[in-house]
Formats: C-alpha cells, structure tokens, sequence
C-alpha cells in the first residue's frame, strides 16, 4: 500500500483509469452540519490518493473534473452518502456508480452483515482495521494512522466490486442493481433536498 497526500485538489497528469474507488471522510454523518474533510481515491493498483480539504476551501477542479467524468465508473460502499456530499461541497454529479454495499444486500440474502469489513473478509480474506473510523478528520494536521484507514477504504473496492458483479450476475440481480445504482444520484440529492429520512415509496 501506497499513499499520495494531496492539499486541496489532485495534481495534474493522475489517471485513474476506467474506474476509480472512491470514499470520503467528514465532520460527522449529516450532510446538512457536517463538512466534507477528505476524498480518497484508487485505481485499484495498491496507490491511494487522499484529498484534504481545509474549511471553506473547495475548489478543486482535477478532482471535480474526474467525479463529473461519465466515462469513468465511481466505486463506492454506501455510495448515497458520498455521492450527496460530493455533490454539495465540489458541485458535481457523480456519474456512473457503482456501490457494493447495495450490491450485497441484492445479493448476500443470507446475511444482514453489510459493512465494508464483513464484505473485505468474507470476499477477498482482508481483515480491515476501523479503529480509526471515529476520529477528527478536520484536525490540522491528519495522522499516519488516519490516513492508512482513509486508504483502506478504496483499496479494496475493484476486488469487491468483480466478485459482487460474478454474484449478482450468477444469481440473475444485476439487472436490479444497475437500476438501482443509476438512481443513486437522485437518492443524494433528495437528502440534500431534506427528504432522508423518508421513503417514498412507502404506502404512509
């Protein structure tokens, strides 16, 4: 594992690829208070590039440019959140997406065990350590130990990913999963919009 620390945007000449894995840390789990404090990225080749941002200080054109880019696949776990703070805090839609958190549960009926490590260890045999998952990404300064959890959130991703894709297609749902990762983008924006804590589709 490698990681690349990047203030403020990605340096010039990165390509990811036709796919990148992408994870984001903040403030907190509500989009509405909690600011957007990193982006990490990986091409799935063992390199992680994690993005700060400072407050108030979002401009980050290369980074927007390639979240904003259809021709490049988003790899995400719980894709709904990040996709919604992407949007609000850099102002573009990520587009197209994959996420294995809603490819699991199309897929892993036989389990209600979702989270990004149970997927890393029943999939691939990866052991993820999450100790620093409650921490202060918006410090001044983030620590080694931040910054190689950060790193192993996206790692993983593209292994996860093709193992989920051979399931769902062995198992005839991946025509429900493309579906529904195309509307994920909507899904975002009707939490911003306010309407995260409601189904919609819901009879009342």
């Amino acid at each position: 594992m490698t990681i690349h620390f990047h203030e403020g945007d990605l340096p010039e000449g990165l390509d990811f690829g036709s796919s990148v894995a992408v994870d984001s840390e903040t403030m907190g789990l509500n989009p509405h208070r909690d600011r957007l404090c990193v982006v990490q990225l990986s091409s799935g080749d063992g390199h992680a590039h994690l993005v700060r941002f400072k407050k108030g200080a979002y401009e980050a054109p290369r980074l927007s440019a390639l979240m904003a880019d259809t021709s490049v696949e988003k790899i995400f776990h719980f894709a709904r959140f990040d996709v919604a703070i992407i949007e609000k805090y850099l102002g573009v839609t990520c587009e197209p997406v994959f996420c294995t958190k809603i490819a699991s549960k199309l897929v892993r009926t036989y389990t209600d065990r979702h989270g990004l490590r149970d997927l890393c260890l029943e999939l691939i045999g990866v052991n993820l350590d999450k100790q620093q998952q409650s921490s202060d990404w918006g410090a001044d300064v983030i620590s080694e130990p931040q910054k190689a959890y950060a790193a192993s959130d996206v790692l993983y991703l593209h292994k996860l990913r093709d193992q989920l894709i051979m399931m769902l297609e062995r198992e005839g749902r991946m025509a429900f999963a493309q579906d529904a990762f195309a509307f994920l983008p909507t899904r975002a924006r009707l939490d911003l919009a306010g309407y995260e804590p409601m189904d919609i589709f819901a009879h009342k």
